[in-house]
This record gives structure tokens, sequence and C-alpha cells, in this order.
């Protein structure tokens, strides 16, 4: 049993044993140094020999019949010139027929793929037809490719004939195609992808929406921190990580702000944002452009070209700033319950469009200017928001602090003061002025199907902490102005990460008030930072830090052995 290919080679022909049209030719020509003639002279007997016999028994037969003589009585002449047809046919068969159904064999099997046979080249051609698939790779859990006929697309692909990223459309069978890709790229890179899981994720679902390519998934836990008491609500909060401690710390802070009466939270903007960059011939130009767009009087017509593009984009303002000749312009939108960064881009299309008609020397460089601006850490997306922009508070009351982290109010006051804001200053960080923000954030992301690289502005956050109540009680809050979240699209309709949602409550669109599931997401999101921050803080101003990420964050495997 061939165990790399998951086939048996007694039940699967060789490549060598069905000969292509070219290697049929060559055994032919080494056949033929056995002969005692020249080949060609060899043939020219036969052809003459076939034809020849051919005509005098049709002469004869002709006789016969015009003499009323019956046809089965022959004689000697007669019976020795039909033993001669016999063998030169025979001959003729075995050189040429042998060779024209091989060459027809292969041609079938090529233009199966969409290939054409030229001069032994094999060239590809675009006809796009639809191959039913072998239904023997279904159930089988380490499984490379499940028939003869894979293997040949196997190798045709790590020729370079079949272009990867073409199997699924060729296939019509997108399992199928993941298999047959993986099989080629281990051929190709002589490496396994061993541990890498092919069974049980539905590869349809990913088709010209969230990956391209795919040879499998990765899979990562995901842990449940909770509950989380928000707006009077109660929310079990998944999170995908690979990181020890952070869901034991995550669901520590959940506690804590449980036990003081939950948190509060309030969306202060939603708006996501595209701002594309126009040249115009002069600065003075760009200037005129720029005092058009802001204008007031202008936006009704301007939100009425951008609002065409979708039901849910409603534009709500434009911000431009000149450099030069050049024109950016950063247009703000609602976009419902999706992260929006596809409808924002359709509606600025629109309004460019509208704009060239009555500034025709308008040269658009591109529909992205990074003024947006989209997975950078930006001082724009700091100050005016980018998606929800959202705050969080809650007030920890003394005896949690000391029940529950250990700590004192005193202390996290002091340490939020010289670690998140004057060390954040000292670093020069641009958004960054909390402990650990994008740690729950990845985690929720992940576990949600959100963009995980959005972390990086969606990560901005300052906590902030002080002493209320006469210095009893904590209050301690989060500002995160950029929180890009959907509850559709994107990788959110993936099974896995739609049950995420579905735990939240806030899988899908809702119907009573557009807009809503995503902003309470963004809460949540928010939410789970203030109790990550919470808890962070606590651990390092209770020196808890290094002992719980050597108990919890520690593999006890060898090293060595799993490097080798």
């Amino acid at each position: 049993m061939d165990v790399r290919r998951g086939t048996s080679k007694a039940l699967q022909p060789s490549p060598k044993e069905i000969p292509s049209a070219p290697e049929s030719k060559a055994s032919a020509a080494k056949a033929s140094d056995a002969l005692p003639l020249p080949l060609y002279l060899t043939n020219a007997i036969f052809f003459t020999l076939f034809f020849s016999v051919a005509y005098y028994l049709l002469l004869r037969w002709q006789e016969k019949i015009r003499n009323s003589v019956p046809l089965h009585i022959v004689t000697f002449s007669e019976l020795a010139a039909i033993l001669s047809l016999v063998a030169s046919f025979i001959y003729l068969l075995g050189f040429f027929g042998i060779d024209f159904v091989q060459s027809f064999i292969v041609r079938a099997s090529n233009e199966a793929w969409d290939l054409d046979v030229d001069d032994g080249n094999v060239v590809e051609v675009y006809r796009h037809r639809l191959l039913t698939c072998t239904p023997s790779v279904a159930d089988r859990q380490v499984q490379a490719v499940s028939s003869y006929e894979d293997e040949k697309i196997v190798d045709l692909v790590v020729k370079g004939t079949i272009p990867s990223y073409a199997l699924e459309e060729k296939l019509g069978d997108c399992k199928r195609a993941v298999c047959i890709r993986r099989e080629a790229l281990q051929r190709i890179t002589g490496r396994s992808l061993q541990g890498l899981p092919l069974d049980g994720f539905d590869y349809k679902a990913v088709l010209k929406q969230c990956c391209e390519m795919p040879v499998g998934y990765v899979q990562i836990p995901v842990g449940i921190a909770g509950p989380l008491l928000l707006d009077g609500f109660e929310y079990t909060v998944p999170m995908a990580t690979t990181e020890g401690c952070l869901v034991a710390s995550t669901n520590r802070g959940f506690k804590g702000i449980y036990a003081s009466g939950g948190a509060t939270s309030a969306v202060l903007r939603d708006a996501m944002t595209r701002a594309p960059v126009v040249r115009l011939p002069s600065a003075a130009r760009a200037c005129l452009l720029k005092f058009f767009i802001e204008d007031p009087s202008n936006f009704q017509t301007l939100a009425h070209e951008f609002n065409k593009s979708s039901n849910f984009a409603r534009l709500q303002g434009v911000q431009c700033s000149v450099a030069g000749k050049n024109l950016y312009m950063r247009f703000s939108c609602s976009t419902g319950d999706a992260m929006g960064m596809n409808m924002v881009s359709k509606g600025v299309e629109n309004i460019l469009k509208y704009l060239q008609s009555d500034y025709p020397d308008m040269d658009v460089i591109g529909i992205s200017g990074n003024f947006c601006s989209d997975k950078k850490p930006s001082a724009v997306n700091w100050i005016e928001g980018r998606g929800k922009s959202v705050v969080c508070e809650a007030i920890i009351k003394e005896e949690v602090l000391k029940k529950v982290f250990r700590t004192t109010v005193a202390t996290l006051v002091e340490l939020n003061m010289l670690k998140n804001l004057a060390g954040s200053a000292v670093a020069g960080a641009l958004g960054g002025f909390n402990a650990h923000a994008s740690n729950i954030v990845s985690a929720i992301f992940i576990a949600t199907g959100q963009d995980p690289a959005q972390n990086v502005e969606s990560s901005h956050c300052i906590t902030m902490m002080e002493a209320v109540n006469d210095g009893k009680d904590l209050h301690i809050s989060v500002t995160m102005p950029s929180i890009e979240v959907g509850t559709v699209g994107g990788g959110t309709q993936l099974a896995s990460q739609s049950a995420c949602l579905n735990l939240l409550g806030v899988k899908g669109a809702s119907k009573e008030v557009p807009g809503s599931n995503s902003r309470l997401l963004a809460t949540i999101v928010a939410g789970s930072v203030l109790a990550g921050e919470l808890s962070l803080m606590a651990a390092i101003a209770g020196g808890q830090l290094v002992k719980s990420h050597m108990k919890y964050n520690r593999s006890s495997k060898d090293i060595c052995k799993v490097a080798s």
C-alpha cells in the first residue's frame, strides 16, 4: 500500500502501462529493427498486397455472380488471396490501428481536462468543463488522491500545466480540488502537510469569499469567559487563542466586574471610512474641489450618489486633506450590520464618477489613499474614529479588589499612570495607552469571523483608572475609537464563527434595527477589554504575572523532539 497516496498500487495501473501516442511510435520503431526489410518497404509491400488481393477477389466475385456460381465455392488461388487479405489486414491494423487508438485515448483524456495535444506538447485551453467527482475520498481521514484520474491531475498541477488556482472551477468539487492541490504541494516542496487537517471543513463556504487555494485549515482552540454583565445583560464570550492565561485572566476580570454590579457602555460613533486619492492639474484646482465637497449645500447631492450603492450604506460626512495638487477625501458612512469596507468602497466609486463629470481633469490615483486608514495605526483613526467608537466603564468595589484581584485601589491607579499613560508616551505609542487590549480583541475577532488584520486599529485603546467614593473604590474605563466589526459577510458566515456569534446573540443582521447587532458586538469587545485590562494590571501590581504564565503558558513537550 502506498501510504502517501492513500491508494493501492496493485489496484492502480501504472502510468508506464498506458503509453502515450509518442511512446507507442517509439515502440513501433524499435520493433521494426527486427524486420528483414526496411520498415517503409515492408509497409509498401503489405499495402500493395492488401489492395491487390482485394481487387482480385472483387473481380472473381463479380464474375461468379454473373455466371450464377455459388460464392462459397472457392478455388486454390481464391483461397490464397483470402488468406493474403487477412494477413495484410492484421499487419496494417497492428501497425497503424493501435497507434490511432492510443492517441485517441490520450486526446480524449486531455480534452476532459480542457487540454489539446499539439506535437506532443500539452497546451491549456479555456472551455471550463465541469467533471464529476469520484466518491472515494469523503470518508477517509488521511487521503491524498482518490483515483488514477486524480493522480494524473496531480502530475499536471506539478508540471504547471493546470494552474492550482483553477482546480475548483475545473473540477466542480471543492473538497476534491483541495485534496489534489494538497498532494501537488507536498510533491513540489518535498515537505509533508501531515498534521494540517483536511476533513471536517466545508470548503465550498470559503470559495470566492474567504480564502483562495486552500490546502486545509488551522485549528485554534476556543475558550469561553464569562458571564460578562454589561448594560444589564449577561454574555458568555468566546475567545480563540493559543496563549495560555488569556481566557483565565479575562474570566477573572468578568468575575470582578460582575461582583461589583456590572459595566456600562456607549457607542459614540458608527461610521466606516474610505479615502480615495485624486490628482488635479494644480494645487489651486485641488483646493477648489475640496471646497466643493465640504460645502454643506452639496452634501445631499453627494449623499444621493453614494447611497445608491446599497440599501444600508448612508453617507455621514466627508473630510478632505490637500497635499500639493493631490486631494485625499475621507468618506464616512453607516453600513448596517456589515463591517462595511466593500459597501463604502462602492459608494465612493459612485461619487468619483459623479465628480469627474464636473472635474474632467481629476485623475483618480487610487480608491484608497491611506487616509482611511485601514489595517494601520494612524492618528486619524485615533482622533476621528473608524467603525464603532465605544467607551466602557465600571466601578470595582474595594472588597472585590482585595478578594478577587489581591490588590488595592491606590496600587492600580499608580501603576496605570506610570505604565499605560506615561510609559506608553515614553514609547511614542499611537493609540496604545493600555496593557494588552489587542490580546482580547484578536481572540474575539478570530472566534467571531472578523478580519484579524483590523486588530491593528481596533485595538486603539486608552485605559483610565482613578479612585472614587473617598478612595475606597476604583473607577476603570476603556475608550476605543475604532472597533471594526460586523455580524454579516466575510468570515462571519462560516459554521464555527457563526456559532460563536450565535452564542453572543448577535448572529446575522438585525431585522428590527439595522446595525444594532454589530454595535452590540463592539460593546461586548470593549467590555471584554475592560475585564482583561483590570485582571492583567492587578496581576502585574501583585507580582502574579510570571507565576501565572509559568503555570498556564508553558509547554510540557520536549522542544527538541517537537522540532525534529
